[in-house]
């Protein structure tokens, strides 16, 4: 049974493996795609922020949450596979 649980996580963590894996290819010195699709929406939650308490949200270079989005699904499957719960919360 542990046997079928496992290969079970493996194909689960499998799509975002091949997600993570997809995302670094495309990651570019600008960030790639998903780069461009997330300024737009952290632009939005910026000004909402600085609207609604008056604070400035610090400008910061979007690729690297981008980066980070990639590390954490990477990260976070492989710990699935192995079945730690860390990676389910990460993932």
């Amino acid at each position: 049974m542990a046997l079928v649980s496992f290969i079970g996580r493996v194909l689960f963590a499998s799509v975002f493996i091949l997600s993570a894996w997809q995302e670094f290819n495309e990651f570019g010195v600008d960030g790639g795609p998903a780069a461009k699709e997330l300024r737009p929406k952290f632009n939005v939650f910026s000004k909402t922020v600085s609207s609604h308490t008056g604070l400035q949200v610090p400008e910061f270079d979007i690729k690297y949450a981008v980066a980070a989005a990639v590390a954490f699904k990477g990260v976070g499957s492989i710990l699935f596979t192995f079945g730690s719960t860390i990676g389910a919360y990460l993932l």
